[in-house]
Parts: structure tokens; sequence; C-alpha cells
């Protein structure tokens, strides 16, 4: 099935409570402001707030032309009723009182995706993704993806891949798979440059589409004043200086951080796609304006100069 994919993706990860609660009517609002923005095109998981992010998203969507959007789900964490206090867990607040479990199995795959798609409320999604393989590879490649590959031959899914941070654990998979895509997060940024070395490649060989997450290693090159967390954790001093550098350069274009960051990662010739993630009208107005914004040539040759 043929999916076409936009440059921009919504991330449903903050709407799912990620690192803060967010209540129903501002996840409802950020997900207003980004359709009227023109954005048509939204990435979420599971993982995200123990479905509440797929929740949100389908009621958000439901009586829209199912030709109109695209959704992009992932498989491997199964959702199971907690026995204890999940709030706080893996960083999601105010979520429902749900428990994850790794499964990787043809089984697991199937009564995953079929869960996500009654809380979307939708009979198929555009991508489905195996979600963060990286401790079950070999299952990865035996079960999960040959369960989705028989899903998109069934027509409940469009494209099949895998979503990960590690850009070698992607090309691992592609060498192994046949994947339509992949979503790799932070790994090719203008803090990181990894995924360029050998994932890319490999998809362009390979007509893999790349979906790139994580383009302002999550926080710090949206907003370097007030969030200095790089790649889930606080930066470091040495990330620290690149980023005032990086915003050296940029104030010297008039050009904002987070738009440079966006334009270099869709600038390679590999990446389809950029996915952000906002938890706030503000936050997405402003994404999409980075989108929009003109970011010279001349910038990026000064900072491949510089180093």
């Amino acid at each position: 099935m043929a999916v076409n994919l936009p440059e921009f993706f919504f991330g449903g990860a903050p709407i799912g409570g990620l690192y803060a609660p967010i209540s129903d009517s501002d996840a409802f609002e950020t997900l207003q402001t980004a359709w009227d923005a023109g954005v048509r095109a939204f990435d979420t998981a599971p993982h995200y707030g123990v479905g509440q992010s797929e929740t949100r998203i389908g009621s958000f969507l439901a009586g829209r032309p199912r030709d109109s959007f695209v959704v992009c789900t992932k498989v491997g964490r199964r959702l199971i009723l907690a026995t204890g206090d999940v709030n706080g867990v893996d960083d999601f607040y105010e979520t429902p009182a749900l428990s994850r479990v790794r499964d990787y199995s043809r089984d697991g795959v199937r009564a995953t995706l079929e869960d996500s798609l009654r809380r979307l409320r939708l009979d198929r999604v555009d991508i489905a993704l195996v979600h963060d393989p990286d401790d079950y590879m070999e299952e990865a490649v035996s079960s999960a993806l040959p369960e989705l590959a028989a899903l998109r031959d069934e027509g409940i899914v469009g494209m099949i891949g895998a979503g990960m941070n590690s850009a070698s654990a992607l090309a691992w998979l592609i060498e192994r798979s046949d994947l339509d895509c992949v979503l790799v997060a932070g790994r090719y940024t203008l803090l990181d440059h990894s995924a360029a070395t050998e994932l890319f490649p490999l998809c362009l060989e390979r007509g893999v589409r790349v979906l790139a997450g994580g383009v302002f290693n999550s926080g710090i090159l949206a907003d370097p004043e007030r969030n200095s967390r790089y790649d889930y954790a606080p930066a470091s001093d040495a990330v620290r200086e690149k980023v005032r550098h990086l915003r050296f350069v940029c104030q010297k274009y008039g050009v904002p951080v987070a738009a440079a960051a966006m334009r270099f990662t869709l600038r390679h010739p590999a990446v389809t796609s950029v996915v952000i993630g906002a938890r706030s009208a503000a936050e997405i107005k402003a994404d999409v304006g980075y989108l929009g914004t003109p970011v010279p040539g001349e910038l990026f040759a000064e900072l491949e100069l510089s180093g």
C-alpha cells in the first residue's frame, strides 16, 4: 500500500504525558492547532502514556476522512492492567492504570496492533514500526517483522519498519528484513551526525524511507535557554558549549537554532520526514513556523567549516 509521507509528523509522546501531565483539553487544543496549521501526519505508540497518546489522537481524528491523514504507531510493548502505582513510570505522568510488557512475538504483535486500532478508532494504520527492539533484535527479525509483513499483506498496515535510537541497530535490521521505512531518533541532528555514516547510505541503496525524530535532541536545540536536556538526560558541559557555538552562528544569519536544526535534518537526501513532538498550541505553532523559515546554505557551510 503506497503511503504519501509529508515532511512533518506530529510527535505524540508529549500529549501522552511525557515529563509532565497534560489534560485532555490541552492535548486536543494542541492537535487542533496542528491540524489548522496543515499537519496531517501523526506518530504515536502504546508506550506513549500507556495508550493515552493513541486514545487522544484517535478521538481527535474520529470522523475525519480517512484518506486525509497519516498515522504511524508501533508494536513491541503490550499493555496490561497495572498492579501498582504507574504515575511517572518511564517519565509519563497521569496515565491510565496500565503497564508495559515487552512482547515481540507474532501473537503479541498482532494483539498489540489490534489494541492500538481500537484506541485510534481505525481499521488500519499507514505505518507500523517495531519499537525499540534493542534487546530483542533476533526476535524482531524472526517474529515481529514477519508478522507486520503479514499484516501489510492483509491491508491492515501500509508500511512497516522499526523505530529506534540506534542507527547501527536499524542498519542491522535493514540488512536482514524487508523494511519500507525506519524512524531514527536523535542520530542525525546538528549535534549528532552518526546516522549518516552507515544507516543513511543503506537506506538510499535499499529504498528505505527515513523518518527522523529527536531533531532537537530532547529539547536543547529547540530552546537552549530554558531546556538543557540532551538525549533524555541533563546536557554535559561539552554539549552546552557546542550549542552556544550553534546559537552564535545562527544569530549571525538571523535564524532560530530550532529552524536550523529542522532544516539540517531534512537536507539529507535519505530523510523524508521529521517527527516533532509538541504539548501545547504555542509549541506546535512555533514548530510549523520553523519548518517554513528560510535557512541559507551559508549557515550550514560555516558550521561545517567550524567543525
